[in-house]
């Protein structure tokens, strides 16, 4: 049948479509256009949402400075109300060119798909250059949808840069420490940052009640702390639909309070918008002006958290909460209080309460204390973050990590971390049990966080964004004045509390670098003594092997390759299960891989030996989790693999895998006979033999799997060789084993049911 389009203009039938073709054109037109104004417009109320919900989550730390900076910045005295308006003018200016151009304008938009903080960035570098630690990714990785990386012009500055950072394996490591430096800070500043919240939040008691006792006041804010922490096994998402309003009512109580103490006190303060009274400011301090930048830096706090906590809202929402909310009432609280000490400037210790008006007093007092928990929160959440991506690189001894929320997968909670956290606040708070030495503490970890960024956002600008090297170095030369500058200033405070952070981060730093040490040596040796193929063509009943009905997984971290354990097993104990599967769980550099690519799975040795590996791929916002799912998802990609190997002449272990839904398979390139797992079998004759060989095969893998599945598991003791050297002997023999006995056993954090587990033992030298 003719189409329309092939009528005769003439007649009238197509005289009739072509009216109704073109009446009805204006239609959808309008119709196209109401839908697109009702999308727009659903999308920017579920903006303004977003937006309002980052103030609870993001915003708490940055938003309760206000409550300790002019205490920590005059510890003394004020000798000159001038004084006044140069550190105010230095507020002004840190929170417009660190916060707000930095962060939100520009570092937030660096972010893994929605992730932040600094492993994040490393997550995007390791994509954009082969700088990992532990080279455990394939080529194949690359294809997933979530992996995004571009290739470079041979001469750009982008192809020196990556080829540079390439070619020393110092260099590597380097970028590695500088990553984990970052990371152990914000670390640092999730103990720090809920001591000095609460404790002054807490202090705001004794303005009206001047015969409670500093003990009293500490003992309190201990009590607030061990229900913060004692409430996170619940998961904060729980409780966060309270968050946002809180703090956006601290806001507007701060912000409201300056503005009536500008009016009532002194409208000079506006005058520190000029940025000449930062020059009079430095010059006429000399080092007391100095040495007090360790205080206005406490202004600042909480913008790491901002970015370590970006996973749960678009860049764009937390643009408009700074822009529109939080720097506006900062300005406005800031500026007021200076405004009141210019009146009252021995009364710097308690300026924030004194400035409150009498009748609205206990009001902002309950809401200061609850804002000063949600700021705890958000630094302990960013914690938790930073521990799970270090999981996802082996850079930290495994933990048990808890989802809190079906709906929310950035919802995480880690009870050992908590608890450690918990502790360690604790101490800190009734170690110090005032403000001033805290926020020096505090003062050191955020700058050394921004640093670390900076560095970071240089390679990233150079290598991911291509930006041209004037841009990089703007950004760079500024961020460095700034930031230098304060960090000098930390320096002075190092033995009044700026100690802490460092022994806090380095304590964490050791642990860290031990395991990450431990895990690579580990690795380079499962790699050099992998089962040859030969090997495994020479196994079968001449050798005394048994295959007894079932089936086996053995789990492995090679992603090619027989593991050494195998070998050691089938030595041992000549019997193996009549299929067997090495699973490898394997963590990339994303953020996510999606359901339907996460698993892999290719053939080991001839088809009558029914041995297959299979590839669970996670990215660092992913839970990997062993259960019925999991079980079903390998089997399933299993059964499809069969069903599509049928129809190939060989499948190669070197460089390509075979899913449900890939279909690529390739000789490999290096000529290495240990490093082929598969062999080429001819065609079948007949496409009914080739069925029915798949159908065999089938049959075998659903009988094996109702006689059972056993998980075996490798209990390995790893111990440095008699010939290495004494650092790396205390390193292996002592520290990496110790962090192995007090970390959880695989078992444990794969949820292998016992009555199913097979360990084996063995001693490994490295």
């Amino acid at each position: 049948m003719a189409s329309p389009n092939d009528e005769d203009p003439s007649s009238n039938k197509g005289r009739m479509w072509a009216v109704h073709q073109e009446f009805d054109q204006p239609m959808d037109n309008d119709a196209g256009r109401l839908k697109n104004r009702y999308d727009n417009k659903v999308s920017a109320l579920v903006l303004l949402q977003l937006a309002f919900q980052s103030l609870g989550v993001v915003y708490g730390d940055l938003g309760t400075s206000p409550l300790y900076v002019f205490y920590n910045t005059f510890p003394d005295e004020i000798k000159d109300p001038e004084e006044v308006i140069g550190a105010l003018s230095l507020i002004i200016y840190s929170l417009t060119l660190i916060p707000l151009l930095k962060y939100v304008l520009i570092v937030c938009r660096a972010n893994d798909n929605g992730q932040g903080g600094t492993f994040a960035l490393y997550s995007l570098l390791c994509r954009h250059a082969n700088i990992k630690t532990i080279p455990n990714q394939d080529r194949t990785d690359e294809e997933l949808t979530t992996y995004r990386h571009c290739t470079f012009y041979e001469k750009s500055v982008a192809a020196k840069t990556k080829k540079w950072l390439e070619k020393n394996a110092f260099r590597k490591n380097a970028l590695l420490i500088l990553v984990l430096v970052g990371s152990c800070m914000v670390i640092g500043d999730g103990i720090l940052t809920p001591a000095i919240s609460v404790l002054s939040a807490v202090k705001g008691i004794k303005m009206e009640h001047s015969e409670i006792s500093d003990d009293l006041v500490v003992i309190i804010a201990v009590a607030i702390l061990v229900i913060l922490f004692s409430v996170q096994y619940h998961g904060i998402d729980k409780f966060s639909w309270l968050f946002a309003p809180i703090v956006f009512l601290w806001f507007l109580l701060i912000g409201g309070i300056g503005i009536f103490n500008i009016c009532k006190y002194d409208r000079n303060a506006l005058k520190a918008f000029s940025p000449l009274y930062i020059y009079w400011y430095l010059k006429k301090g000399r080092g007391g002006g100095w040495t007090s930048l360790g205080g206005v830096i406490l202004s600042i706090t909480g913008t790491e958290a901002l970015f370590a906590d970006l996973s749960h809202f678009s860049v764009s929402a937390i643009q408009i909460a700074f822009t529109v909310v939080v720097f506006p009432s900062l300005l406005l609280a800031y500026t007021g209080q200076a405004a009141y000490l210019m009146k009252n400037k021995e009364n710097v210790l308690d300026a924030f309460y004194l400035s409150i008006p009498e009748t609205i007093y206990w009001p902002v007092l309950v809401v200061a204390t609850c804002a000063a928990v949600v700021a705890s929160q958000a630094t302990i959440s960013a914690t938790f973050s930073l521990i799970k991506q270090a999981l996802a690189v082996d850079c930290f001894p495994r933990v048990k990590v808890v989802h809190t929320s079906k709906k929310l997968q950035g919802q995480i909670y880690i009870p050992d971390i908590n608890w450690v956290l918990m502790i360690l606040c604790i101490a800190v708070t009734v170690g110090f049990k005032n403000q001033i030495q805290i926020g020096n503490a505090s003062g050191a970890a955020v700058i050394i966080v921004m640093l670390v960024t900076t560095f970071l956002m240089v390679l990233v600008m150079l290598l991911v964004w291509r930006c041209h090297w004037i841009l990089v170095l703007i950004f760079t030369s500024l961020s460095i004045v700034v930031e230098g500058t304060y960090f000098v200033a930390v320096l002075f405070k190092i033995n009044q509390g700026g100690w802490v952070p460092l022994v806090i981060a380095a304590s964490f730093f050791i642990i860290m670098s031990l395991w990450q040490y431990g895990s690579a040596k580990r690795y380079e040796f499962e790699m050099q003594s992998k089962v040859s193929m030969a090997w495994i063509l020479g196994l079968g009943p001449s050798l005394g092997l048994v295959r007894v009905p079932g089936i086996g997984l053995m789990y492995t971290e090679l992603a090619h390759g027989v593991p050494h354990i195998f070998a050691h097993f089938i030595t041992n104990l000549p019997a193996i299960h009549s299929v067997v599967i090495f699973v490898c769980v394997k963590h990339l550099p994303v953020y996510t891989v999606p359901e339907e690519e996460r698993f892999l799975v290719k053939r080991i040795g001839p088809r009558d030996f029914h041995m297959f590996r299979c590839v669970a791929r996670y990215g660092y916002k992913d839970l990997h989790k062993r259960d019925d799912e999991f079980e079903n998802k390998l089997f399933e990609t299993l059964f499809a693999f069969v069903r599509l190997d049928s129809m190939m002449d060989y499948c190669s272990d070197s460089d390509a895998y075979s899913s449900c839904d890939q279909e690529q398979i390739e000789q490999p390139k290096d000529g290495h006979t240990d490093e082929i797992s598969s062999v080429g079998e001819p065609a079948s004759g007949s496409p009914v033999e080739a069925k029915q060989m798949e159908n065999d095969e089938l049959t075998l893998l659903r009988n094996c799997r109702d006689a059972g599945v056993v998980h075996i598991l490798g209990n390995t003791v790893v111990l440095a060789r008699k010939s290495s050297v004494l650092y790396k002997k205390l390193a292996i023999n002592y520290g990496y084993s110790f962090l192995r006995k007090l970390c959880r056993e695989n078992s444990m954090i794969l949820n292998v049911p016992h009555e199913s587990l097979l360990n084996v033992g063995q001693v490994i030298y490295v």
